[in-house]
């Protein structure tokens, strides 16, 4: 897609008052927002995402200038990645263990199994057991005890090797 096209688009959306817009074409996604009265804002990115979009002002850019490139990548994989996270199947509160003075489901470093149980995670009044899934060590626990997760949050991570 062409810097025209892009300027025909803010155009329109400025013409008939829209707030957002987003279009994929050909492996490209262009996805443009602005506020009421502001400038719009406009990020391209390639399909499959491997990095953040580009974000550009539309009024800043000119014809035949292109944005900067996106900085590449590392190349060595964090060890992070490797590791299996254990996310939260529901929203509601995380406890670390059964009761406030009771020990913690896992710690650091312990060794786990897939039935173990790491975590409870409540939701309305109902206490729901979280277990590991994988067999391996528990290398972080991302969230503090008593606080609010979301559904599909990362709670823990296990190395399984």
């Amino acid at each position: 897609m062409d810097i025209l096209t892009i300027k025909q688009i803010v155009a329109l959306m400025k013409d008939n008052d829209l707030s957002e817009f987003e279009v994929e074409e050909k492996g490209l996604r262009i996805s443009i927002k602005r506020s009421l009265g502001g400038e719009p804002r406009v990020a391209i990115s390639a399909l499959p995402v491997a990095s953040p979009p580009v974000v550009v002002s539309a009024a800043a850019t000119a014809p035949g200038v292109a944005p900067a490139p996106a900085p590449a990548a590392p190349a060595e994989v964090p060890e992070e990645s490797k590791w299996t996270p254990v996310k939260s199947p529901i929203v509601g509160t995380f406890y670390r263990a059964a009761s406030p003075d009771a020990e913690p489901f896992v710690t650091v470093g312990q060794q786990v199994e897939p039935d173990s149980i790491v975590c409870i995670i409540e939701a309305m009044k109902v206490m729901n057991e979280i277990k590991a899934e994988t067999r391996g060590v528990v290398k972080k626990i991302l969230v503090d005890n008593a606080s609010a997760v979301q559904y599909g949050q990362t709670l823990i991570l296990i190395d399984p090797a």
